[in-house]
């Protein structure tokens, strides 16, 4: 159980029988009456956020959460195929929970799940995955209007912009919490 008191950013709780995760934490003490902690709180089922006080004293239970590493295998429909690398049990996720993270997932990649009563509810990947490039136009030298970037699509279907002397065929590292080009990588 954790009290109001333990509340800070980041930390993880079961609040009226669903988890959430405290995305904003401030902690008022008024001139007169009770202290407050004043937060947001991130609804990691459905991603709903909202903002809530509570007193000091106020309980909250800690959700039953587990994170498993797996093996991205193969997408279904709008389902995604992991195995447990550890049981090999293969577990399908949807495409919710899965996230911004479909546009850098490629097969035989080990990410690691988040359960909540063995439910999967999200995913986490790799920061960085090395990806191959499967259509970037050719540069035309003088063509000057675009910058120094070019568009260029992985092999996962994702755009992302590359420098001009980036071609086709070329596999690149990614950065996934920002979607951007980092560098080129040596086969």
């Amino acid at each position: 159980m954790y009290d109001s008191s333990d509340l800070r950013k980041g930390l993880k709780i079961e609040y009226e029988g669903e988890p959430y995760i405290v995305v904003q934490f401030d902690f008022v003490k008024p001139g007169k009456g009770q202290a407050l902690y004043k937060c947001r709180l991130k609804n990691m089922l459905t991603g709903s956020q909202f903002d809530r006080n509570f007193r000091s004293g106020e309980k909250f239970g800690e959700p039953n959460l587990e994170e498993k590493e797996m093996e991205f295998l193969y997408k279904e429909g709008s389902s995604y195929c992991f195995m447990n690398t550890t049981s090999f049990e293969q577990e399908f996720v949807g495409e919710a929970q899965v996230g911004e993270a479909k546009n850098f997932l490629k097969e035989n990649t080990v990410c690691s799940v988040l359960f909540y009563k063995d439910r999967p509810i999200s995913i986490t990947i790799p920061i960085f995955m090395n990806l191959r490039i499967v259509k970037s136009d050719p540069w035309v030298k003088g063509d000057t209007a675009s910058g120094d970037s070019k568009p260029a699509t992985l092999e996962t279907g994702h755009v992302v912009q590359v420098p001009t002397y980036i071609e086709e065929g070329t596999l690149i590292k990614v950065d996934t919490r920002t979607g951007t080009y980092v560098e080129r990588v040596k086969a």
